[in-house]
């Protein structure tokens, strides 16, 4: 029965994620969170095995959307190379710190972010294309402040990452694309960083590796890759516009929701 829950929960963020092109780590996480309470997990580290987990799972959908992407000819590479050191490095530095936090600002942080992106999704909220990519130093500066965020939310860091390439006059296509390429950095990065702090832990679930909880990454990994490429099928025949506002509405709830839960 769990293992049939972490697969239905990766099968609604595999095609929310294809349909709708946001991270599945906004779905994962709060259903993890929902998960691990029932399973009676230590209260003080629900927050970062979910991370982890969530983290973990976006490995295996990046490979899946950047392959997809790249045949399409809709990644540009050579952005990819000159973020991904920035990346790398703030994902890591961003898992250290959520190690550091207590799971309740954890909670804050995640609630926050969620309700910021329900609202940009509310107004369709895209920034105008001003200029080309910055110097290397503001790029790697650009990734590293991405790879933090994206660690202390679980993301692929795709809500991030789109707009900051849209805003560098990247088209949508391209900077979409680019984006899934840029999210196999974060989530190798990130999944590392949250197994190394959470093996100096002790008190985890049977069946973790330091913050990941295996069992939820297999049915997770497994279910969304099968069902993100359905979800992409269905962008096409469905109002897109209007299913973003009904999940921005969901999102609104998740994260008033949790943080109602911490009063």
């Amino acid at each position: 029965m769990e293992f049939l829950l972490y697969f239905i929960a990766g099968a609604g963020a595999g095609v929310l994620s294809g349909l709708l092109g946001v991270g599945g780590g906004t779905v994962i996480v709060p259903i993890l969170v929902v998960i691990f309470t029932s399973l009676a997990f230590p209260p003080q580290h629900i927050m970062h095995i979910a991370l982890g987990t969530s983290l973990a799972t976006i490995i295996v959908t990046s490979i899946s959307s950047a392959r997809a992407h790249h045949k399409k000819q809709n990644v540009h590479w050579s952005a990819v190379k000159l973020i991904a050191p920035g990346i790398v490095i703030g994902t890591l530095l961003g898992a250290v710190l959520a190690g550091q936090l207590d799971t309740v600002i954890l909670k804050v942080i995640f609630a926050v972010f969620v309700l910021l992106i329900a609202t940009q999704m509310v107004l369709n909220f895209t920034p105008a294309a001003h200029r080309q990519l910055p110097s290397k130093a503001g790029t790697l500066g650009m990734g590293g402040v991405i790879g933090v965020l994206s660690s202390l939310v679980g993301i692929g860091g795709g809500s991030l990452s789109v707009p900051f390439l849209i805003y560098c006059n990247f088209n949508a296509r391209y900077a979409i694309g680019t984006s899934s390429a840029i999210g196999l950095p974060i989530a190798v990065a990130g999944t590392l960083g949250f197994v190394v702090t959470g093996l100096a832990e002790g008190n985890l679930p049977a069946y973790s590796l330091g913050y990941v909880y295996l069992p939820a990454f297999a049915g997770i990994a497994l279910a969304s890759m099968l069902t993100a490429p359905f979800g992409a099928y269905l962008a096409h025949r469905l109002p897109v516009p209007v299913l973003k506002k009904l999940f921005a509405l969901l999102l609104y709830v998740v994260g008033i929701k949790m943080l109602w839960s911490l009063v």
